[in-house]
């Protein structure tokens, strides 16, 4: 309860002075999350805690040490962590990091489906064998560092190029963030399932192995048979076509983002 003699505006002020700490601190997350600094993060807490604990059971040494620590880590810090600091600065300096992007989500999402709906088409024509997985909410950063990293805008050129047979990337999986290809090359965990069909391959192996541990969308072209898959949630969706491949990505990546609501994938309909 707010004290009596306090007045409008002073409590105003106290609003918006924690909004604004609150935004900062949501920002920050944003920026770190998927990357190394959240492990950091978590140390952060557990020196805190154990400080904690060492002041209240009176362990003079250990809290001499853990003291120590606390004095010299941001030092650290900014040493370990120069190229996400150096990120943030940067956007601070365009002044992306109060504002919104000029392009909207629903834009950004419309133009990555294109591109990986006519990849995929691309691919599946000519048999080229694919694993295209797309980051959601779970931070995919320990199978990202397992490949080469990109970085690049997705383009239906470039997915496609990283998976021309007997180029260096084309093994494994690229991974997509939104309009970015963070990584290629990258290693899926294999599903040990044993209810997955002896006809499919490594690629619907790590397909459904990803699945089973992230909330990530991950489509499959087969480089026998030219056929598209997609696996969520465990569950491998075989044979669909590139309108329902479409379909489905913009109910996952654009409705699904603008619900509030999660709703469950109806993806068992009639085939085309």
């Amino acid at each position: 309860m707010f004290s009596s003699d306090l007045t409008l505006l002073e409590i105003l002020k106290i609003f918006v002075d924690i909004a604004i700490v609150w935004y900062v601190l949501y920002k920050l997350l944003m920026l770190i999350r998927g990357t190394k600094a959240i492990q950091l993060l978590k140390g952060i807490f557990v020196v805190i805690f154990f400080y904690l604990i060492s002041v209240m059971l009176d362990l003079a040494t250990v809290r001499m040490i853990i003291w120590q620590v606390i004095m010299w880590g941001p030092l650290g810090i900014i040493i370990l962590f120069q190229p996400e600091l150096r990120r943030a600065l940067e956007q601070l300096g365009r002044g992306s990091f109060f504002s919104r992007n000029s392009t909207s989500e629903d834009e950004i999402f419309h133009q990555s489906i294109k591109a990986i709906t006519d990849s995929c088409n691309y691919m599946a024509k000519r048999r080229i064998g694919a694993l295209i997985t797309i980051e959601r909410e779970t931070a995919m950063g320990d199978f990202i560092s397992t490949g080469i990293p990109i970085n690049g805008k997705l383009t239906n050129q470039l997915l496609t190029n990283i998976f021309i047979p007997n180029t260096p990337l084309h093994d494994g999986a690229v991974i997509i963030n939104k309009d970015e290809i963070v990584a290629a090359a990258c290693y899926l965990p294999l599903s040990e399932s044993p209810f997955i069909s002896k006809e499919l391959g490594t690629r619907h192996r790590a397909a459904l192995g990803i699945s089973e541990v992230t909330d990530s969308i991950t489509i499959i072209v087969s480089e026998e048979t030219g056929n598209i898959s997609c696996t969520r949630n465990g569950e491998l969706y075989r044979d669909i076509t590139i309108d329902r491949l479409a379909e489905l990505l913009e109910k996952e990546l654009i409705t699904k983002f603008k619900s509030s609501t999660p709703k469950g994938w109806n993806w068992r309909g009639k085939k085309k």
